[in-house]
């Protein structure tokens, strides 16, 4: 079979050898941390930083970031649950966005970077040194996610860097989790778009002194065939000096331009857009000989999902649902997690995923975006992401997310995605095009190579960003 890199560049080449691109280098990585708590990888691509028309103290010695978090100026109680999770500086983003985010007078800010380099902790700091703990049950910030499973991930973060802190309650507004009869009391909320406008409108979330609202995830928040009315409908509820804080992985031009206007006069931070391949990931493709075929070869990867977990994701609830019946039968232990399920159940089989007793989960792109588990060392796309009409175009956005959710905290990560027809190598082929990225074939017919090859990655101590696997059959 051709290799996919080259079969992009010269789809009518005769095929080529077997012999693996080197994975893309496209800036060096440092790692920061690596304790219990989890780390971040430090990139040394350039941050962009562009300031918003209002802030005119860019003589300050702040705009130019920080090179410590005690140069912040944070409470002895944040540094010493930044201390506790062994974040002993500031990751890039955090150099440059934090000191921006949490200056006086408060300036919104979009902010753009890729998976594992900080950005839940750069909003989290900045929402801790906002909030008035003499008022505990006052809410005092809003951080929204499109999913319950990130709220309660972000409701997480902030109580570990806040452990500290006295008289820190933070609750989750997500569907079932606060009773009608008693209403938000805490100083920090996280939520869900539609849970938190019902509370607000049921007088049950008292926003009169918030003072910042967060959106993490910001390209699908603001996504007007998504959640962006939902979103527009909690910004307006709240005072009009409340200062909004955008993140994301990625931002479609089209998004940005709303963002822009969704967050005036905002403070910018973002990446080139060839910097935003993931790190560490060695990212693969295996051509299947037709789609009957997908399941088959899934079932023999199996043996190398469970080295440490793995995540597989599909379009839809009824695949993930047929896919999990059908490896249950072959005597195959994994869970299926996507939005049919309930609240509660949702949570549990996270734990379970989380916690390491279900090692394998079949999910939609319900979990595509944010979900942190440090043990991930495998995502299998078994199809492809796409959108708009009749799935006509790929979504390079939703791959590079799906993808981020292993190779997490400096670690290594494999990505393997199944392409078997025409429509699914060319959808693959513009994914790669798109971000520049030479993918490592792996072969269906010499399965020994293959396994090899994948163990090569899983079980690499470090992430290196110029790391490939040998080529195939050395």
């Amino acid at each position: 079979m051709a290799d996919l890199a080259n079969r992009i560049h010269n789809p009518n080449d005769a095929p080529v050898d077997n012999a693996a691109a080197p994975a893309e280098a496209n800036g060096a990585e440092q790692l920061i941390d690596d304790g219990a708590n989890g780390g971040i990888v430090d990139s040394t691509y350039d941050v962009e930083v562009k300031l918003s028309d209002l802030q005119n103290d860019a003589s300050s010695p702040l705009s130019s970031g920080v090179s410590s978090f005690e140069e912040l100026g944070l409470s002895k109680e944040i540094l010493d649950g930044l201390l506790a999770m062994n974040f002993k500086k500031p990751s890039k983003i955090q150099e440059k966005a934090l000191p921006l985010m949490i200056r006086d007078p408060p300036r919104n800010m979009i902010a753009q970077s890729q998976s594992g380099t900080g950005k839940t902790a750069a909003f989290v700091l900045t929402v801790l040194s906002r909030v008035d703990f003499k008022k505990p049950e006052q809410p005092q910030a809003l951080l929204l996610a499109p999913s319950r499973e990130l709220a309660r991930q972000i409701q997480q973060v902030i109580k570990t860097i806040g452990r500290f802190c006295n008289n820190l309650i933070v609750e989750a507004a997500i569907p079932g989790s606060i009773p009608r009869g008693t209403g938000v009391r805490a100083s920090i909320v996280v939520g869900t778009p539609g849970t938190v406008v019902d509370l607000i409108r049921r007088r049950q979330f008292d926003v009169s002194q918030l003072k910042v609202l967060v959106i993490d995830e910001a390209d699908n928040m603001l996504d007007q065939q998504g959640m962006g009315e939902q979103s527009l409908r909690v910004k307006n509820m709240l005072p009009k000096d409340t200062q909004i804080l955008l993140f994301s992985a990625t931002f479609p031009d089209n998004v940005m331009n709303y963002a822009r206007r969704f967050a005036d006069n905002a403070n910018e931070i973002k990446l080139r857009h060839q910097d935003l391949t993931v790190k560490g990931i060695s990212q693969m493709y295996m051509d299947c000989p037709d789609e009957s075929k997908k399941y088959d070869i899934l079932c023999k990867l199996y043996g190398l999902m469970t080295i440490g977990s793995s995540v597989i994701f599909v379009k839809t609830r009824e695949s993930a649902n047929e896919i999990q019946r059908r490896m249950e039968a072959d005597g195959h232990k994994v869970s299926a997690l996507h939005g049919a399920y309930e609240g509660q159940n949702r949570d549990a089989l996270l734990d379970d995923f989380r916690s390491g007793r279900s090692k394998v989960l079949i999910t939609t792109n319900v979990l595509a975006r944010g979900i942190d588990v440090s043990s991930v060392s495998m995502v299998i796309n078994y199809d492809i992401p796409t959108k708009g009409p009749g799935d006509r175009e790929p979504d390079h956005e939703t791959y590079l997310h799906r993808i981020g959710r292993t190779g997490r905290f400096g670690r290594v990560g494999v990505s393997i995605t199944f392409v078997y027809d025409r429509k699914s190598f060319e959808m693959l082929s513009k994914i790669a095009e798109y971000y520049g990225l030479d993918l490592v074939q792996l072969s269906p017919d010499d399965w020994d190579a293959t396994e090899k090859k994948v163990q090569e990655v899983i079980k690499s101590s470090r992430a290196r960003p110029d790391y490939a696997p040998n080529p195939l059959g050395n």
